[in-house]
């Protein structure tokens, strides 16, 4: 189902709403299979960067290419196909089937006004197999939970087939079974993959690389051991921590400290 991973590369991005600067001359890149993951706080531009990337906001400053074409150049279908996502407000105005909902995915893939092929319908349904929600191919969209809804989109984006995925916080309203399954699938899969997260340990177990932003620029990047630092968490997110190495993986264990222990 996976296709090959198309590298992606976001070189001086800014925008600015009226005089407040958003996102601050931010270049990143994630490389063909890698996972990379954007982190920082409520407010810092995680969510703004995504949208350049998969154009919904056009830079003011900066462009950002995948697999060296530039994506302000494709036309819609053309990017469709080269960049799967999953937004946080994804499907809100739709009332469908959850057959139908996952089968939007492989509108890039057909011609205007085809009707769904055997291989679409084939295509759906593992990707719905693939994110534990074949049991709800019947329902409406709208009567679905949170953490199901953010499923079957998830499965949607999979049945795209593009080379590259852009999840924002695709972990939220997921219990703890279901953010393991979605992450390790992310990680199977082997896409380009660009993921706004929220929950550190996460990003620490699952992703390649880190970019770590604070008010709208970053402040730190590299691998998570280097990124997840005590320094980094109680500047950008004015908390201690104490982040030690774990003892079956090697990597970032992270402990939140309150001030009552100080």
């Amino acid at each position: 189902m996976s296709a090959p991973g198309a590298h992606l590369q976001a070189d001086g991005l800014s925008w600015q709403a009226a005089a407040a600067h958003i996102v601050r001359d931010v270049s990143l890149h994630a490389a063909q299979g890698e996972f990379v993951g954007l982190l920082g706080p409520n407010g810092s531009g995680k969510s703004t960067l995504l949208r350049m990337v998969y154009r919904v906001l056009r830079p003011a400053g900066g462009r950002v290419r995948v697999a060296g074409r530039d994506v302000w150049q494709a036309g819609a279908r053309e990017s469709a196909r080269a960049m799967a996502v999953l937004a946080q407000e994804g499907g809100g105005a739709f009332d469908l089937c959850v057959r139908d909902m996952v089968l939007m995915g492989r509108t890039p893939h057909q011609s205007p006004f085809a009707r769904d092929s055997d291989e679409d319908l084939r295509i759906a349904a593992e990707a719905l197999e693939r994110t534990d929600t074949a049991h709800l191919v019947e329902r409406m969209f709208s009567t679905l939970s949170g953490g199901e809804k953010q499923r079957v989109l998830m499965a949607r984006a999979l049945a795209q087939q593009a080379p590259l995925l852009i999840l924002d916080e695709p972990t939220n309203h997921l219990d703890v079974r279901h953010q393991f399954a979605l992450m390790q699938l992310v990680r199977r899969l082997g896409l380009t993959t660009l993921a706004a997260l929220h929950d550190l340990q996460l990003a620490a177990h699952y992703c390649d690389r880190l970019y770590l932003l604070q008010d709208g620029a970053l402040v730190a990047q590299g691998t998570p051991a280097q990124v997840l630092t005590a320094k980094h968490i109680a500047r950008v997110y004015g908390v201690r921590a104490s982040v030690t190495p774990s003892a079956h993986s090697g990597k970032p264990v992270i402990e939140y400290l309150p001030d009552d222990l100080r």
